[in-house]
């Protein structure tokens, strides 16, 4: 229950999180930071609305590639349009969540993933409409 709390609006204060699920402010302080301590809460951040800074391009890009992958993370890393990377099984060897200002940045960005060491190619699918994004409870 303090996972939801705190993933609704983590600017939430141990008081009001104690209040919440019956805890005093010391205890919900206590159970926070062992969750912290356990790596189940990674950091604290805000959520971003992307369309709001301009990014209103969303696609999916799955890469192939003539060799393993999943040592290209810190290449990939360094493009900032790349929200999330993954290697998969499937269709390809890694699947990329991106977002871009416009369909020209998007070939951009997929120039710079055709950069990649062992990159051979990719398919892109570009998101038409959001129906929800969430992060599991």
């Amino acid at each position: 229950m303090l996972i939801g709390l705190l993933q609704d609006d983590a600017t939430r204060s141990y008081a009001m999180l104690g209040k919440a699920v019956g805890l005093s402010s010391g205890a919900a302080h206590e159970r926070v930071r062992k969750l912290r301590e356990r790596g189940v809460i990674r950091r604290t951040t805000i959520e971003v609305d992307q369309e709001a800074m301009g990014r209103t391009v969303t696609a999916y890009v799955l890469v192939d590639g003539s060799t393993w992958m999943g040592d290209s993370g810190d290449r990939l890393a360094a493009i900032p349009e790349i929200e999330e990377a993954h290697v998969i099984a499937g269709p390809a060897s890694v699947l990329l969540k991106v977002r871009t200002s416009g369909p020209k940045e998007l070939q951009d960005l997929l120039r710079q993933v055709f950069g990649v060491d062992g990159v051979t190619g990719t398919q892109t699918v570009v998101v038409l409409e959001t129906l929800f994004e969430r992060t599991l409870k």
